[in-house]
């Protein structure tokens, strides 16, 4: 089963990104919400995305989208950044079953390669 690892779920608004996302970093995040599944309930992941400079404003610029929940992680580098999002993208569905309608592209000036397919070959 595909795995975020991502801390979260939150409820997507500006006072809990501002609660929970503290760090200006790069990173990765996931919009979705709660569905019920037998006694608990499940992140349902319906958007994926990433900040090169800083996940706390990319998280709020999305909040027209109206999402309900959100789910977060800081990244080591942007290049780290980039191969998540790629890998959520895929792991999710990609344009099939995400809102994302096309591949997550690599940032300006870089050559960087999708760890899960060719696109940029």
């Amino acid at each position: 089963m595909a795995s975020l690892d991502m801390q979260g779920a939150y409820d997507f608004n500006s006072s809990e990104i501002d609660r929970v996302v503290t760090k200006t970093s790069f990173g990765n995040y996931a919009l979705g919400h709660l569905e019920k599944l037998g006694e608990g309930e499940t992140f349902i992941v319906e958007y994926v995305g990433r900040s090169d400079t800083d996940i706390n404003k990319e998280l709020k610029a999305r909040l027209s989208l109206k999402y309900s929940k959100f789910k977060f992680s800081y990244a080591t580098s942007p290049k780290d950044a980039f191969e998540k999002e790629c890998r959520n993208y895929h792991d999710f569905g990609g344009s099939d079953k995400l809102a994302n309608k096309i591949h997550p592209d690599r940032p300006a000036g870089t050559d960087w390669k999708c760890p899960s397919c060719n696109i940029f070959d």
